[in-house]
């Protein structure tokens, strides 16, 4: 990279953001300036524009920015880092462009008095964008069962699936928020509802609870889910499900196959 830098001034302007912010993100220590000139102002260059892109990245995650310090803490190479958030940035461009085409579709037929269906109605809106994702790590087998499960649901049981989801991942933040023991009563019983709910789409072992635990906190698609609800409930809710699982569930020959929205 050559030498050429930007004020903070400059950089605020062209990030759509402001100096204020820059300054926060650097007490935190999350976006250290190239130097600090002898008038006091905090100059960038080139590495740090990098740098800079990626937690603006990361905040559109929704994470927090505690969070984004630990994972650019860990991160050793910066470009592996970008070239898996592009792949994201992609795929979220596809649905985008899915949903898009979808909407113009039901506006087109509904203009037209035409039959609406289902498939084009949705299209973009389903759990199809983890497709490569469970089909890596838990085989295309278990992406085929969960898309089939999921298409042959009503309109109204996708929503009340995706609304159990999310009162399990409110529970999880108020219980982390709480203080209680991961290993308690009455966070188990929240692990419990939340293993019950991946069992919807089939049987669920010991190995894949614990994998998907780990998943939510090493992945910020999933963890997001969690966070939100507070920081640190993603590892809250790893923990919690690693107990129950090694408390109440066994690799079985049918176990691993849930696909989560």
């Amino acid at each position: 990279m050559n030498g050429k830098e930007w004020s903070i001034q400059e950089i605020a302007k062209k990030a759509g953001t402001t100096s204020r912010t820059l300054r926060h993100y650097g007490d935190l220590g999350l976006l250290a300036p190239s130097r600090i000139g002898s008038n006091g102002y905090r100059y960038y260059d080139q590495n740090a524009l990098v740098r800079l892109q990626r937690i603006l990245l990361l905040r559109e995650l929704g994470l927090s920015l505690p969070v984004i310090g630990e994972l650019l803490e860990g991160e050793r190479d910066p470009a592996a880092a970008l070239r898996t958030h592009l792949r994201l940035l992609e795929q979220e461009r596809e649905r985008i462009a899915r949903q898009i085409a979808s909407v113009r579709t039901t506006l087109h037929k509904t203009e037209k008095g035409e039959e609406l269906m289902a498939e084009e109605v949705f299209d973009g809106f389903d759990h199809t964008r983890y497709e490569e994702e469970v089909s890596r790590r838990w085989g295309r087998d278990a992406y085929e069962k969960g898309d089939r499960w999921w298409r042959s649901l009503t309109d109204q049981q996708k929503k009340g699936f995706l609304k159990e989801h999310e009162d399990i991942a409110r529970d999880w933040g108020r219980a982390h928020a709480a203080g209680l023991a991961v290993d308690g009563d009455e966070a188990q019983d929240i692990a419990r509802r939340h293993v019950a709910w991946l069992s919807t789409t089939a049987s669920v072992g010991r190995s894949y609870v614990i994998g998907l635990g780990r998943m939510y906190v090493d992945d910020p698609r999933f963890g997001v889910n969690y966070d939100k609800h507070g920081e640190g409930t993603a590892a809250f809710v790893r923990d919690g499900l690693t107990v129950y699982a090694e408390r109440h569930l066994t690799d079985g020959p049918d176990a691993g196959g849930a696909c989560e929205e």
